[in-house]
Formats: structure tokens, sequence, C-alpha cells
């Protein structure tokens, strides 16, 4: 509101200016406003519209400023329906969302360890651990000493978490997916060529698995193949 202030300035000049001139205009000399007891009763007269007019003008200004303030606070403030919304969430519902996106983003992983034999250079560990770290980086690592490796995709198809304990020191999850591994195949790695593989085996089963909330994260800890088809 700088220019409302402004004009309140501009204003009281123009007062100080007309208050000099009335009073020279009648002959008397010019009295400070600041000293009214010195003042003729006339002067005393002519001086209170005038400085009324200043003091309305500034309290004008003054108000438009403050109402100013105050709608730039309020639409800076959250609203009470955006505060509900923030704090309303399930806990457990937010839980099993992280849940299930760390262990699609686990696959995700394993698929860069298997293809390179070992999981330095990627991502395993911040969704991995315990067991299932180490499981799988042995049979990587076995498989590549092999002179084999895996590429291609896995897919986590309808992954449902099926227990849920957040009020243990070490919150834990269970989760159930159908792991569809058609796509995910073995090859040499000289040469890329596809090992034969066991014509009747599973490529697509059931999966039960379980997963943590470490102070880093949520970590997938143990898979449990069940050797049922989906």
């Amino acid at each position: 509101m700088a220019d409302e202030v402004r004009n309140a300035a501009i204003t009281m000049r123009r007062t100080h200016h007309v208050v000099d001139k009335s009073i020279k205009g009648h002959g008397g000399a010019v009295k400070p406003l600041e000293q009214p007891d010195r003042a003729t009763p006339h002067n005393r007269n002519r001086v209170r519209p005038t400085v009324q007019l200043f003091v309305a003008v500034a309290l004008a200004a003054a108000s438009a400023c403050s109402s100013g303030d105050s709608t730039d606070n309020a639409s800076a403030s959250p609203t009470p329906s955006a505060i509900k919304s923030s704090t309303s969430a399930d806990p457990s519902e937010t839980a099993k969302t992280q849940v299930i996106a760390t262990y699609q983003a686990y696959w995700k992983e394993m698929e860069a360890t298997f293809a390179s034999g070992k999981s330095q250079g990627t991502d395993l560990n911040k969704y991995a651990a315990a067991s299932a770290l180490l499981v799988a980086e042995d049979a990587a690592k076995n498989r590549y000493a092999k002179g084999q490796k895996m590429t291609g995709s896995v897919t986590v198809a309808n992954p449902t978490v099926t227990h849920l304990d957040i009020s243990r020191d070490v919150p834990t999850a269970t989760l159930s997916s159908c792991l569809d591994i058609t796509r995910w195949k073995v090859v040499e790695r000289a040469g890329n060529k596809p090992v034969p593989l066991p014509s009747d085996r599973l490529t697509r089963y059931v999966i039960v698995s379980t997963v943590e909330q470490w102070p880093e994260g949520w970590r997938v800890i143990k898979d449990d193949p069940q050797e049922k088809p989906c």
C-alpha cells in the first residue's frame, strides 16, 4: 500500500501550505501548528478542518494497508479444509502404498542385478535387506559365474498387502503378488543365446514377501515363492 502512504504525505504537505497561506492572508504571523495555544481563535478555527482532513486521509491509508496485509496473510495461511485433508490420511493406507511401491522398485533393481551379476551399481540395497538381499546377490553372482545372465523384465501383478502392523518397533507387512517372469530370460553372457530351461517350470506364480520399515525406509527382507500358478 505504498501509494496510499505517499498520497497521505502529499496531503500533509498541502495542508501545511494551506494553513501557512491562510494565516498570512489575515495579516498574522506564521504560527507553527505544534503551538496551537499561541494561535488566534480565528486561525485555530481555520486550521482545524484542514488538520482533520489530513487525519482522515492518513487513517484511510492505514486502514487500506491493514486491509491489504490481512488479505495477504489470509491467502498465505492454509484453509481449514486444506489442513484437514493433509492430516486426515489413514496411516495404514499410506503404509500399504509405500510397501507396494517398494516391492515394485525392488524387482526393477533385481532385473539390473541379475543382468550384471552383482548388486554394485544398482539401488537394490535401497529396497532389499537381510535374507532377501543376500539371496539375490548370491543367486546373481552364481549365475554370472556360470557364464549366464538374465535379461528382460519382471511383472509384479496384483500386489496386495495381506497383513500390516505399524504399531511395532519395526513395522512389518506381508505382501502377496503374482510374479510374472515370462519375459525374464536366461541367456549366455557371450552372444546372449537363450539357455534351455525345463518346459514345465512356472513362469507366473504366487509369491509372498515380508517387508519391514527400517530407519531408511521400507525394505523387502524375505521372498517366499508359493509354487502356485496365478
